[in-house]
């Protein structure tokens, strides 16, 4: 339904169609259309806000006997459409100015030099549980407003040296050292009897960072039931963009910023002095682990292994759920996530309760008939960082690197049922 929207607001919207329909040459039309393509973030987050909210609301509407084969979830992406002409007849007249204001933000950014990047780190990261630091994103690392910071890197077109990568160099002290410190943190601040539930949860964080810049299943651990802590991270995010802009250190990435994509920065000639974020990572790593070491014990934060946040114990817990496991094991006996993957499906409300099921690269996706039922103290005890929801039907379950492993044992314990 989204996809169908999206075509459709962004194929009525380009200069080509919009030429004609005004009766001008398309090199005539407002400079802001020539960004309606598939690239543009802003009208595929609206686009996506319209299919939710429709999906919600009509995906079980029933249509008299001559239209039933267009009911329930059929109907979706028909209406999904019909709504979205609305917002192009909308966007016809207020993008130009939306397209100026993201231009105008993304220059004042610019003109602030290293501060403007330090900005950028502390709201890229505060903006996460919102989904929106995307959107920031494509300011300053797609052509959005001019940056295209990432481009510029790989190819060298446009490229300044020294200033290009800009957006992209302090995360890499962050991602590769800052996390993997905070992990550490809160593995020797974990109650004793905790530690060593805690210990797994936080090493495989820790290297997915290190390694590929995935930080989400350290962040999310400790992002809302700690959430000083995640102000702090944020801050400390943009000071680490604003020392390597300060002093001209570049690097860039093309997935996240990890060791691979740093090892892959070392011989692009746009790269200046990217050793140097090396040492930054280190001092990074002293700062992250001493913050949120002396933040936790004194603010008495419930980060993983203390206080309410206590992790199940993994023996006590097959014990319990032994039949559950049993069955589990007999849908594919040697296979380590059975266990996980039984858990949280039983967690979601079992197999009747999930409509579709995908995933990214460390979160499960899914759309279920009600996500009010869905118990998240199992589905964490199972292994997962976090859950999140958004409205009555789609819910995300935080795994970490080895999403996909879990997602084929739920479908293939589906299947099986």
């Amino acid at each position: 339904a989204a996809v169908v929207g999206f075509f459709l607001t962004t194929t009525v919207l380009s200069p080509e169609k919009l030429a004609p329909l005004l009766g001008i040459k398309s090199s005539n039309v407002n400079e802001a259309f020539t960004h309606m393509d598939n690239a543009n973030v802003f009208v595929g987050m609206l686009i996506g806000l319209i299919a939710a909210f429709t999906y919600n609301k009509f995906s079980e509407t029933e249509l008299p006997m001559a239209l039933s084969f267009f009911s329930g979830k059929r109907l979706v992406p028909i209406l999904t459409a019909f709504f979205s002409l609305f917002l192009t007849v909308a966007l016809l007249f207020v993008w130009p100015y939306v397209y100026g204001g993201i231009v105008a933000f993304g220059k004042w950014i610019i003109d602030f030099g290293p501060f403007g990047a330090f900005l950028y780190g502390f709201f890229n990261r505060l903006l996460i549980p919102t989904g929106l630091h995307h959107a920031l994103n494509s300011v300053f690392w797609l052509n959005l407003a001019g940056v295209d910071d990432i481009a510029k890197f790989q190819t060298g077109q446009g490229a300044v040296k020294g200033v290009t990568g800009r957006y992209m160099a302090g995360f890499f002290p962050v991602m590769m050292f800052g996390i993997p410190a905070a992990a550490l943190a809160m593995y020797h601040t974990a109650e004793s009897k905790q530690k060593k539930r805690v210990y797994g949860l936080m090493l495989a964080g820790a290297i997915s960072a290190f390694f590929v810049g995935v930080t989400e299943p350290i962040e999310f651990a400790f992002m809302f039931v700690a959430p000083v802590l995640f102000v702090i991270h944020a801050f400390l995010t943009g000071l680490s963009l604003f020392i390597a802009a300060l002093f001209h250190w570049t690097a860039g990435f093309t997935f996240s910023a990890g060791l691979i994509d740093y090892l892959l920065s070392l011989i692009n000639p746009n790269a200046n002095h990217p050793l140097m974020l090396l040492v930054q990572g280190v001092a990074f790593f002293i700062i992250y682990y001493v913050v949120f070491r002396i933040a936790i014990k004194v603010l008495k934060l419930n980060t993983p292994g203390r206080g309410d946040n206590l992790l199940p114990d993994p023996a006590s817990e097959n014990a319990t759920t032994g039949d559950t496991a049993d069955a589990a094991h007999e849908s594919k006996g040697s296979n380590k996530y059975s266990h996980s993957a039984s858990e949280i499906l039983s967690g979601l409300g079992g197999k009747e309760n999930i409509t579709s099921l995908t995933n990214c690269a460390t979160r499960l996706r899914m759309e279920l008939g009600d996500n009010s039922i869905i118990d998240e103290a199992k589905i964490k005890a199972a292994g997962a960082v976090g859950v999140t929801k958004s409205g009555k039907h789609n819910t995300q379950v935080i795994i970490g690197t080895h999403v996909q492993q879990v997602a084929d044992e739920i479908e293939n314990q589906m299947n099986n049922q």
